[in-house]
């Protein structure tokens, strides 16, 4: 299956003086585009994930390099890739592109809790089940 695409309008209030994207912006855009994942593939956002079914996804990794910089002139596209489904975690592979030139790639890996304990536990069945068939060749 292609990499789930989310795209996010860059503004100038997301820029250094350099006009480029400040570097703590990166992570809250592929944040913001797995949060978006989330509800256009699970059916439901990590608000409602935590509030409604008690279902947390704490991160315990991040990483990302750069290879270009992202800036207000187009549109970011964000392709999300489930990269790994363990049985009690996900990661997630993550390419922000303008213009069609790559901009940076990322890891994040979430573990899946009971919100209210912090107590690790396995997926429902129902998220594994539209989560499996996603999980890029690698």
């Amino acid at each position: 299956m292609a990499a789930f695409t989310h795209e996010i309008t860059v503004g100038w209030a997301d820029c250094d003086p350099a006009a480029i994207a400040y570097t703590g912006r990166i992570p809250y855009f592929a944040l913001e585009a797995i949060d978006a994942f989330w509800r256009e593939v699970v059916g439901a956002d990590w608000y409602a994930l935590n509030l409604d079914q008690n279902i947390g996804t704490p991160f315990v990794h991040l990483s990302l390099d750069f290879s270009a910089p992202v800036t207000p002139r187009h549109k970011l596209a964000c392709a999300v890739e489930v990269a790994r489904l363990g049985a009690t975690s996900i990661s997630f592979s993550v390419t922000g592109s303008q213009d069609g030139r790559t901009c940076w790639t990322g890891s994040f890996t979430c573990v899946f809790v009971v919100s209210d304990t912090m107590t690790p536990r396995e997926p429902p069945t129902e998220i594994r089940a539209r989560l499996a068939p996603l999980v890029a060749d690698r």
